[in-house]
Parts: structure tokens; C-alpha cells; sequence
């Protein structure tokens, strides 16, 4: 009965991976180089309304350290979302997903390095065979996709450490911090389309029902859905199993290209497409408990910023 339950209160969190996992290929079908920036802005724009109602009394109590410190991490956030979105966009929606996994091995050294603490070996050996992984994703020369989408990773792992360390936010009720990044992000982004190509407006009018329904699969489940199961799994099991399901994202993503994105992958990218897999996989393991800001960063990063 025990196992029953447990396994009814991981079905969420590994739906929220699967869906995470879906978003690389959906940004494929919605945006082009020219209008990525107004799609993020349609996008975050139909979430934060929603988001706003429900951390409404939240944001009223915060105070305007608070507000700046999350407007200011609002700013790495928005890089982020930029770099991860022209990058699905330019790249294979398999490759996508499996390069930002890369954060996992990322945040870790990041953090032992500011830390000046040694890492487990175990951990130093998963970390590289994820990089030769990548390296063979990429073999014959990796595309501008593909190294917007490192980039994308390697700020992932600043805004994860900066969230851990700015003491303005300490303490901060995570809903309201998540709303204020989101929408310091999106008013970059409302201010910079005009300039990038086709109008938030003029893309809107220019969905039809399929685009509009990929575009609220990015809205209602790759980041509302995502966000809640996510905070009400941090007390219903434990941070490492959530994060241990949560890491099958880049498995799906690599699923959801091939069966359904029309993905080919030669012999050697499966080859480096499964020690991604295992490197980042047994990285988590050895590296141990993530950082608390970790889980609520992917809330609002992971795979939403292609989506």
C-alpha cells in the first residue's frame, strides 16, 4: 500500500519532466529566428495574469529589496529564456534537451568552486562523460543552436547560485519571487520585440487553432502545471526524488524529437545521447543533495525556457 502511494505522488512530477521534455519540439512549431521574442512575450504574458491571481496576497507583503532583488534575478532569468529559445529553435529539439541537462553537471562544480570544496570522483567521472557526450551530439561541428543552448546552461547555473546568495530574497515566499523574475523577464522581452522582428500582436493573429493550443501547452502545463506539482511535491516526498524524476526531462525531450520531431541521429550522437543520459544521471547521484534554490529555479527555468 505503501509503494502504491508513493508511486501516485511521483506520477505528477515525472508528468511535469514528460511535459518539460514536450517543450523543445512545441518551440519548433511556434516560432522562427524572427519572432522568438514575441512569442516569449504572448507566452509569459497569458501565465502571469493567471500566476497573479493566485500570488496576489504574497506580492502584496513583499518588501522593495525583495521586489528588486527578484527583477534583478528577472534579468538573468530573461537571458536564459533568449538563449534557450533561439537555441531550440536552430537546433534539434533532441539535442536541445539534452544539452541544457548539462546544468545538472554544471551547478555542482559551480558551486564547489565558489565553495572551494572538493567533489566526489564519482561525480568528477559522471561530469565528463556528459561532456564527451555532448561532444559527440556535436562531432562533426556543433551549430549555432547547439552552443546557444551551452550558453543557456551555463547561465542556468549563475542564476541558480545568484538566487542562493542574494540576501534580499532570503526567505522570500517562492510564488511571488517566481511571478516578479517572470515578469521583469517579459517586460525586457515587450520592450525588445518591436525591434526583433514580427509584433507580439501581429504573431498572435497570425496562430491558428494549432499554434494557439502548442502555446497553451507552453502556458497551462510547461509552467503553471509545472510550478504547482513541483511546490506541493517538495512536501509530499523528498527534494532528491523529486529531483531524481525531474532529471528524465532530457530522456523525453530526446523521445518526443526522434518519435514524433522527425530527429536523426547518427550512430555516434545515440552514442552521445546516451552517456548524457548517464553521465547527468549519475552526476545527480554522486553530486548529492542539489542546492534549495535549485528546485525552485527549474520551477520557472528547466524546460520552459524554449517552451
Amino acid at each position: 500500500m505503501r509503494a502504491a502511494s508513493q508511486t501516485v505522488r511521483d506520477l505528477p512530477v515525472l508528468g511535469v519532466a514528460v511535459v518539460w521534455g514536450s517543450s523543445f519540439l512545441a518551440v519548433k512549431h511556434l516560432a522562427t529566428p524572427d519572432t522568438v521574442v514575441s512569442m516569449l512575450v504572448l507566452r509569459f504574458g497569458l501565465v502571469l495574469p493567471l500566476l497573479a491571481l493566485v500570488a496576489w496576497r504574497a506580492l502584496r507583503r513583499l518588501s522593495v529589496r525583495e521586489w528588486l532583488g527578484g527583477a534583478a534575478l528577472g534579468g538573468i532569468l530573461g537571458a536564459i529564456f533568449l538563449l534557450e529559445t533561439y537555441g531550440a529553435v536552430l537546433t534539434k529539439a533532441t539535442n536541445a534537451g539534452l544539452i541544457i541537462s548539462l546544468t545538472m553537471v554544471f551547478t555542482p562544480l559551480a558551486e564547489s568552486a565558489v565553495r572551494r570544496t572538493a567533489l566526489p570522483r564519482a561525480f568528477l567521472a559522471a561530469a565528463g562523460l556528459s561532456v564527451l557526450g555532448v561532444a559527440l551530439l556535436g562531432l562533426r561541428a556543433p551549430t549555432p543552436g547547439d552552443l546557444l543552448v551551452l550558453g543557456a546552461a551555463v547561465v542556468r547555473t549563475v542564476h541558480v547560485l545568484t538566487m542562493s546568495r542574494t540576501r534580499a530574497i532570503r526567505g522570500t515566499d517562492s510564488l511571488a519571487l517566481t511571478w516578479v523574475q517572470l515578469a521583469a523577464a517579459t517586460l525586457v522581452f515587450a520592450v525588445v520585440a518591436p525591434f526583433s522582428g514580427s509584433s507580439p500582436l501581429a504573431l498572435a493573429a497570425s496562430y491558428g487553432p494549432s499554434q494557439w493550443a502548442l502555446l497553451l501547452h507552453l502556458t497551462l502545463l510547461c509552467t503553471l502545471f509545472a510550478f504547482f506539482v513541483q511546490m506541493w511535491a517538495v512536501r509530499a516526498t523528498s527534494p532528491s526524488r523529486v529531483s531524481l524524476l525531474l532529471g528524465t526531462e532530457p530522456l523525453w525531450a530526446a523521445v518526443f524529437g526522434i518519435a514524433l520531431g522527425g530527429d536523426r541521429l547518427s550512430t555516434l550522437a545515440l552514442l552521445g545521447a546516451l552517456l548524457v543520459l548517464v553521465g547527468t544521471e549519475w552526476g545527480r547521484r554522486a553530486a548529492g543533495p542539489a542546492p534549495a534554490a535549485e528546485s525552485m529555479t527549474e520551477a520557472v527555468t528547466a524546460s520552459p525556457e524554449p517552451a
